[in-house]
Order: structure tokens, then sequence, then C-alpha cells
């Protein structure tokens, strides 16, 4: 049996849990068991900090040869990262976990630090499946048009809320509202601890509601090796349509990984 039809499988007896986590807020079933990952390190070489639950949370780390602001990771490698915009609907973003999870996929989710207030169980819940977690701003405002002080501000305060639920300020830092960063933004984001901003080569356009087949599409026409893909947490679209997505994916040879795997 190939790995599609192991996900078509498993998928047969888990799509009415999938539909149940989106209409009740549960996810239905936990994530599937992919073995021990190896622990993650600072760029030091020191431990890791540690969250409330005790478990290692791993905080952001300079990659060298990377530029400052990272859109795309090596292309001579058969891997990709899908990174999410954490917001929006809690019973989504479980479903969609899951659904990375039932097909050994692992993400990036860039998290909204007042969504965080209003949901911190998710935090954990991230990490605990072997995703990376990174700051996408404490109010997802537009940062570009904010002064020194005020974006310093919503960078900051996203990387506290991280710290408080995890140890860590994450692994990644990516701008509200923006595809791309500015020297300020840049500036701000290395003084708050994260080396790099990340972006992205390939916008899903999922937060457009064109539905699961567009959203499909747009994606497998287009991604490459070492894409790093923007897509949302909070669009039923985006759940329908990663199925599809990671099948393409496996048939390509590609390996969908955390954004730190990929540039590893």
């Amino acid at each position: 049996m190939t790995s599609i039809d192991r996900r078509r499988a498993l998928r047969t007896g888990v799509g009415a849990a999938v539909a149940g986590a989106l209409a009740t807020g549960c996810a239905g079933t936990g994530p599937v068991s992919t073995g021990p990952r190896p622990p993650a390190v600072t760029p030091s070489g020191a431990p890791p900090s540690r969250g409330p639950a005790g478990r290692a949370a791993p905080t952001a780390r300079r990659f060298p040869g990377q530029p400052a602001e990272i859109t795309h990771g090596p292309r001579d490698r058969d891997r990709v990262a899908l990174t999410f915009h954490g917001h929006g609907d809690p019973a989504t973003a479980r479903a969609l976990l899951a659904e990375a999870e039932r097909a050994d996929a692992r993400i990036t989710v860039l998290a909204v630090g007042s969504w965080l207030d209003e949901h911190p169980d998710l935090a954990r819940r991230i990490l605990d499946g072997g995703h990376d977690l990174g700051n996408h701003t404490q109010r997802h405002l537009t940062i570009t048009e904010m002064s020194e002080a005020d974006a310093q501000a919503e960078i900051v305060g996203c990387a506290r809320r991280l710290r408080t639920l995890t140890g860590s300020i994450g692994s990644w830092f990516r701008p509200s509202r923006t595809q791309h960063t500015t020297p300020l933004i840049t500036r701000l984001a290395q003084r708050a601890g994260y080396p790099h901003v990340l972006s992205y080569d390939l916008d899903s356009l999922d937060s457009t509601s064109p539905g699961p087949t567009a959203v499909t599409r747009t994606v497998t026409g287009q991604i490459r090796r070492g894409s790093v893909v923007s897509l949302h947490f909070g669009y039923a679209d985006t759940v329908a349509a990663l199925p599809a997505l990671l099948d393409d994916l496996d048939r390509r040879g590609l390996r969908a990984v955390t954004t730190t795997e990929l540039l590893s």
C-alpha cells in the first residue's frame, strides 16, 4: 500500500471526526505518534527553554548563510514548508493540525498574540504535534504603517505571550499584513530575539475563500523544491484543501516539514 493509499484509508475513517471538530470545537482524535523527534537546541548549543508543561520549546536561531528575510529554503532538496497564520476558529485549527499529522506532515504556525490570549492551549497543542510555533504580532494590524514604538510593542507583546505559554519567544517572526519586511521591522525583530524574518514565495490565496479546489490548484501549480507557502488557520477551505494538497506533494516526492527543518 502506498503512502497515498494509506492516507486515503485513514481519511475514510476520520472524515466525520474532522467535520465534527469544525462543528463542535473538539478535534475528535489526537495526533498520530510518529516516534521520538530529536531535541531542539538554541543557537549557542545550550538546552532549549521549557514551558509550563516541562517540554522543550524551541526558540529562534540563526541560520548561517541565510538572509535577514527568508522567502524560501534550498532548491536542491525535496522539502517544502507549509506556514500558517495562526488565528480564527480554534476548531478549524485543531482539524487542520490533525489532518497534517495523519499525513505525517509538519507545519509552521505564526500565531497572533491576541489569538493565543483567547486560546492558550493551542500553543502547546502545536508544539506537541512536532510543529514550529512563531510570532505573527500581537494584534495582526498593518505593521508597516506603525510608528517604531507601536511596531516594537506588537512584536514584543506576542513574544511575551509565547514565552509565558511555552518558555520561548518562538522559532520565527512574520510581520502582519505584509509579505515582505522593511529595514525597521527587521531591526525590531532582531532586537526582540529573532535573527530572521520569515516571508514566503508562494501565496495560496486561501484567505480570499476561493474554495478548496482553487486553493489546492494555486499551491500545486506553483510549488517547487524549497518553497515556503503562506496559508491560514481560519478558513474551512484550507482544511478541505489539505488532503489533496498533501497527496500531490507525496506524488512529487516532496515532503512537508517545519521551516526549521527546511533550513537545517
